[in-house]
């Protein structure tokens, strides 16, 4: 597989614990909105430490982006990242991905599990075609909601939130399960499901849409 030694060109912060990392991109390097690369940061102790990290940009722009929520509970690769700086570089591999957009559906995430989804999005809202795709999107606390702004101006009322963690949220409460799905979803079985997030939250999500009728088929995440 092919590696690619490239610069960070920008870091901005997108929420308390969530960056967007603008890497250069090489030449006739490509993507379907969706995909990950394996990426590993070029400094002393980490170079070998990849870890999977999805495309939050267009194919067609003139650099790669990477929306990346970090972790300083222990000594891992997003906390490096979150100290890293403009200029540092970072090595990356070919792309990969089994989520791609499919047709209309509901994208459902939890907490980072959003971010295959930002590209997806934002290709659709260039080509005019959100249509009656939703999302609903589960996170800890309201300060947690990755790129909330872009993503209601984009989704609107199919723009969905619920929070697991904070008693004041003026989102919906609580955990994605059966009875909330069933309360949000009007077909179950003629449209397609994407699904990103943790292990446990992908088999509670997982299981309570073929309870309610999906079709195996028509889920669509990463393997």
């Amino acid at each position: 597989m092919a590696t690619f030694k490239l610069k960070i060109l920008d870091k901005k912060q997108v929420t308390h614990d969530t960056y967007c990392f603008t890497v250069e991109k090489p030449k006739g390097y490509t993507f379907v909105p969706g995909q990950a690369t394996e990426l590993s940061l070029l400094k002393e102790g980490w170079e070998n430490e990849k870890r999977p990290f999805t495309f939050s940009n267009l194919p067609e722009e003139e650099n790669l982006e990477f929306t990346i929520k970090t972790y300083n509970d222990h000594e891992g690769v997003t906390k490096q990242l979150g100290n890293c700086q403009v200029g540092d570089l970072v090595e990356i591999g070919d792309s990969w991905g089994a989520i791609s957009y499919k047709g209309e559906g509901v994208f459902i995430a939890g907490g980072a599990g959003v971010t295959p989804f930002i590209s997806i999005f934002r290709m659709l809202r260039k080509e005019n075609k959100i249509g009656n795709n939703q999302l609903i999107f589960a996170n800890k606390t309201n300060k947690d909601i990755i790129l909330f702004d872009e993503l209601k101006t984009i989704l609107g009322h199919k723009f969905h939130n619920i929070i697991a963690e904070q008693e004041d949220t003026a989102y919906d409460k609580g955990r994605i399960g059966k009875t909330y799905l069933d309360s949000k979803i009007k077909d179950f079985k003629n449209q397609h499901f994407y699904l990103c997030g943790p292990e446990g939250f992908m088999e509670a999500v997982e299981g309570a849409l073929q309870e309610l009728g999906a079709d195996p088929d028509a889920l669509v995440f990463e393997q």
